[in-house]
């Protein structure tokens, strides 16, 4: 097989190791890949396609921000690539995220449209259905299931400072994504299937395929990161994500930090400058790293991993987490409670720090009683990235054969 996949970043971010793992299992069976990809550095791959550049990357940015046109940006760049496209002629092309700045919607789905090639497209938000945002869950929005308008998220991902084209963008997408006459959406969580289901998408199969983590990297490590910060007899109270902000919980742990005991500490993995600058003293501020063993060092140092997001699919830090031994407290948002049981965690009604603060006293004060070595296994049994990335290349097989014995 000859497999494209398009993503905004390649190789790092959720999204990006998900398409590079894909990439590494394709060639290590013996088939030909490429990943496409629109901003930063490719890592963890050859074969890869930058779609642009930075230039390209701030013109769309601006073409959003002044016109609300995400996706309608990148002509030129869009163009050149699908001419790359034409030459390598895959047999199968599977779309990740391809929002974020970098691609022409019209041009890239005038040509999957054309080519008749078989498409898969794996939705890691609710973008591909909305006339303009990511998430909707928080605002309680559900405009998308008839036609989004009159939009309240403007000034949220992929913000716009004075325009409101949420009618007309809906419109254009319901056309263009639903003339592809051979695509099957994939969603990492039942929670995304439910909505997908609902909007102009459900006239395609949609099929669930969990995320899954590279478990050579994350499993119970050993390193010194109590030593390093002094962390000895406390309980650590972790939380992880790639960019932290009110969604993602930060003042969540900023409110959580004022009620914790003398023995309690707060970790956080992923702030930017700024926010390291005005911590509380009881939170440990670590900057972003793409380091998957440094990581796993700090999710095996902590006591408890907890992820208040109030938007999110199926975040994988939950899976790191838990891969490496180490229990979950988690906002009932997306699909976060689709990975969480009596042995591994806890869910909690979405916004309620009283209740989350409540669970954590509760694991605090019954500690290694409640879970056990199933939080490891459960993880290894249902999510492995070779397991799960191995459920694509069989969907890319089925979908080439049957393409195959389509009649022209």
């Amino acid at each position: 097989m000859k497999v494209l996949q398009i993503n905004s970043v390649c190789g790092i971010g959720s999204t990006g190791r998900i398409a590079t793992d894909i990439h590494k299992i394709l060639v290590e069976q013996g088939h030909d890949s490429y990943i496409a990809y629109g901003r930063g550095n490719a890592r963890s791959c050859n074969n890869t396609i930058r779609i642009g550049n930075t230039y390209d990357n701030y013109a769309h940015v601006a073409l959003t921000r002044i016109h609300d046109k995400h996706g309608y940006g990148s002509r030129q760049a869009t163009k050149k690539f699908i001419k790359k496209v034409q030459i390598i002629n895959p047999d199968i092309i599977h779309l990740h995220n391809i929002h974020g700045y970098y691609l022409n919607i019209e041009l890239l789905f005038d040509y999957l449209i054309s080519s008749k090639k078989p498409v898969i497209w794996t939705l890691h938000d609710c973008w591909a259905f909305t006339g303009h945002c990511a998430h909707f869950e928080y605002a309680g929005c559900y405009k998308w299931i008839n036609e989004c308008y009159n939009c309240q998220l403007t000034k949220n991902y992929p913000k716009s400072w004075f325009t409101d084209n949420s009618q007309i963008i809906f419109r254009n997408k319901k056309r263009l994504f639903t003339e592809v006459e051979n695509l099957r959406i994939i969603t990492p969580s039942i929670w995304l299937k439910r909505y997908a289901k609902k909007s102009y998408l459900g006239k395609y199969p949609i099929r669930v395929i969990n995320n899954g983590i590279n478990l050579d990297q994350f499993k119970p490590s050993q390193g010194r990161f109590r030593d390093e910060h002094k962390l000895k007899n406390k309980f650590v109270i972790l939380g992880v994500s790639n960019v932290w902000s009110y969604k993602k919980g930060f003042e969540v742990f900023l409110e959580l930090s004022k009620e914790l005991k003398s023995d309690e500490i707060i970790v956080l993995v992923g702030l930017k400058e700024k926010q390291l600058i005005d911590l509380p003293s009881n939170i440990i501020g670590v900057s972003k790293t793409e380091n998957p063993k440094e990581l796993a060092i700090i999710y095996s140092a902590s006591d408890i991993f907890v992820n208040p997001t109030l938007e999110d699919n199926f975040p994988t830090t939950n899976l790191e987490s838990l891969a490496c031994g180490t229990p979950v407290i988690t906002y009932d948002t997306g699909g976060c409670s689709e990975v969480i049981n009596h042995s591994n965690g806890f869910v909690v009604k979405a916004g309620d720090i009283r209740a989350l603060k409540q669970q954590i006293n509760h694991f605090k004060s019954s500690k290694n009683k409640l879970f056990g070595v199933n939080i490891i296994n459960d993880v290894r049994k249902q999510y492995n990235c070779s397991d799960r990335f191995n459920d694509y290349i069989a969907l890319y097989k089925e979908l080439i054969n049957e393409k195959s014995i389509i009649p022209n």
